[in-house]
């Protein structure tokens, strides 16, 4: 066996005694039950850090009847998205001493399910949960509705009566629309998410907003809904150039759309910025490192995730009714969008 393997644990007595306190005042601080002064708070994290003291959540869990451990589930680790916005979500529980535990589904409705009775099993005290497909009958709704102790995050299940944190979708519409607009394109087209999600439709509506805002000729040639993924970014952007040729500027719902349509683009030897105009929405990969760097609608990850934090807390407290944050986002200017006379 190793050395690490045959080191002792440190337990909370040590800790006590090298703070010179009583273990069940060094216990009750650390699961926030006791409130000591900041010169008293410093010795018992000094003594945690020069003695290496880690926690039994095990054990805590049985003793106050939580884990102390926060679920997020996410449809697809692979998906930059997903995987910076659970990075935001860790950095979140972190900072407020819980831990996170990452379960992804593969966009599987039954994956989902069997993440739900984690809650029930204990497991996890509460569930940050993002989908990403549609609820045609209800099924998903009915099991989250089953327990409050669930925040939906970056996508609506429509029916639901939970605490919801989105980034401002229709907002990167209109701003996205208007950047183009105001760089002279009168020809836009759309490739979004499913129509059956909220955020396509949403991003949709605010291109929508921008090109009603703008007045004079500007109009939207086509909306081009289907999956967020890669594959549907290739096949409307194909059916764009081979069919719409008066478009000069799209509007991408996604970075993975986006991928897929830079894909096309280099197949037919054309370039970004020059011969089409692209603003995506996400910017969640590193699209400033493009050969030409991708004008973008940031969506606030960091923000996202401390929000579905307070609103996890919040709903274990059980002292709040739910409530729907959105949170705005921001336009990236790179230089994928031409200036047209």
């Amino acid at each position: 066996m190793s050395d690490i393997g045959r080191k002792k644990r440190v337990t909370l007595g040590e800790v006590a005694k090298a703070a010179a306190l009583s273990p069940a005042a060094v216990s009750r601080y650390l699961s926030g039950q006791l409130t000591l002064p900041e010169t008293t708070s410093r010795r018992i994290q000094k003594a945690i850090r020069e003695l290496g003291y880690r926690p039994n959540h095990h054990a805590r869990s049985l003793s106050l009847g939580r884990s102390d451990a926060i679920g997020l589930v996410v449809p697809d680790i692979n998906n930059p998205f997903f995987s910076n916005l659970a990075a935001a979500v860790e950095r979140a529980a972190q900072a407020r001493g819980m831990l996170m535990m990452l379960c992804a589904t593969s966009n599987s409705l039954e994956r989902e399910l069997e993440y739900l009775h984690l809650l029930g099993a204990g497991v996890v005290d509460a569930l940050v949960f993002a989908t990403n497909h549609g609820d045609p009958d209800g099924q998903l709704a009915g099991m989250l509705n089953g327990d409050s102790r669930v925040v939906l995050l970056d996508e609506d299940v429509p029916g639901t009566d939970l605490f919801k944190v989105f980034s401002d979708n229709r907002q990167g519409g209109l701003l996205a629309g208007l950047h183009l607009i105001e760089h002279g394109h009168r020809r836009i087209a759309y490739i979004g998410g499913p129509c059956d999600l909220m955020s396509a439709r949403e991003r949709a509506e605010g291109l929508h907003d921008a090109v009603r805002e703008a007045g004079g000729d500007a109009a939207i040639v086509s909306e081009l809904f289907g999956s967020y993924t890669i594959a549907h970014g290739e096949a409307a952007m194909e059916e764009i150039l081979d069919t719409m040729p008066g478009v000069t500027a799209v509007f991408s719902a996604s970075d993975e759309i986006l991928i897929g349509m830079l894909h096309v683009l280099r197949r037919r030897d054309m370039v970004v910025g020059r011969d089409i105009s692209i603003v995506t929405f996400d910017d969640a990969g590193q699209l400033e490192i493009l050969a030409v760097p991708v004008t973008a609608i940031r969506q606030p990850l960091k923000a996202m995730g401390e929000r579905a934090l307070d609103m996890a807390m919040d709903s274990l407290a059980g002292t709040r009714s739910p409530t729907v944050a959105r949170l705005p986002v921001e336009l990236i200017r790179r230089h994928s969008v031409a200036h047209l006379a």
